[in-house]
């Protein structure tokens, strides 16, 4: 089985055209989505129509999406991310706003190999920055290869004799994670919508479940574009600025 993994697009049409321009749907078995559809970005509804659209997809939910589909408030949000949050949750239509409370909550098993949650399997809110909160996960996962998001960050760490590893980082780049060693993989292939680890391109990755691969990929997109929509739908400056940094 061949799967698309995309998480955090965040409203931002232009990245996920971008990656299914390079990998489309129809080269693989399923897509999976590991949340945070919207926030953030200009395009919502477009974004949300397009995830719903895909033939053969699971779409698990991310905070963005609780708090746009009105399920909790955004207490931990900064001012930035409140009011791009205000402003989507009144931007979605009532469709897409009832589509968004209905998705499920992580983990999500797959397959026999895969799971997938937005945060952790433990708590989909939790961010996994380091070997600490990974080794957490890590414990609590029910397949040997749990695919996260949440962080923004291409990352993968390692489980093995009881011990978090890092097995990859920022600086992957393109790369392929086999997943043939030993241990318990939990691995997040970046943002398609706002990377921030110093790449401003779209991340997504390609799993090989036949050959226990992981490809991590990125792809270009027109980043000046989304900052110009972001900007005249009034969004926060600092938002559209981050996109061409990476961070």
């Amino acid at each position: 089985m061949r799967y698309l993994i995309l998480s955090d697009i965040h409203a931002n049409l232009e990245a996920l055209q971008a990656v299914l321009a390079d990998t489309p749907p129809a080269s693989v078995d399923r897509v999976l989505v590991l949340g945070d559809l919207v926030g953030y970005g200009p395009d919502p509804n477009a974004v949300t129509d397009c995830i719903r659209a895909l033939p053969h997809a699971s779409v698990i939910r991310g905070n963005h999406d609780k708090v746009a589909a009105g399920l909790e408030p955004p207490l931990r949000f900064n001012h930035l991310a409140r009011h791009a949050i205000d402003w989507t949750a009144s931007s979605l239509t009532t469709d897409n706003q009832t589509y968004l409370r209905a998705l499920p909550r992580g983990p999500l098993v797959v397959d026999d190999l895969i799971e997938i949650c937005h945060g952790t399997p433990f708590d989909e809110d939790v961010y996994v920055v380091d070997y600490r909160e990974a080794g957490r996960a890590l414990l609590r996962t029910s397949r040997p290869v749990c695919l996260f998001g949440h962080t923004h960050v291409v990352a993968a760490f390692r489980l093995q004799d009881g011990v978090a590893q890092h097995a990859g980082g920022r600086t992957m780049g393109p790369a392929e994670l086999t997943l043939t060693t030993p241990g318990t993989w939990l691995v997040n292939c970046g943002s398609v919508g706002q990377p921030r680890d110093g790449d401003w391109r779209a991340a997504f990755g390609v799993v090989d479940t036949d050959a226990r691969v992981v490809a991590l990929r990125r792809v270009p997109y027109a980043v000046a574009e989304t900052q110009a929509k972001m900007r005249a739908a009034g969004l926060p400056d600092p938002l559209a600025d981050r996109l061409s940094a990476g961070h």
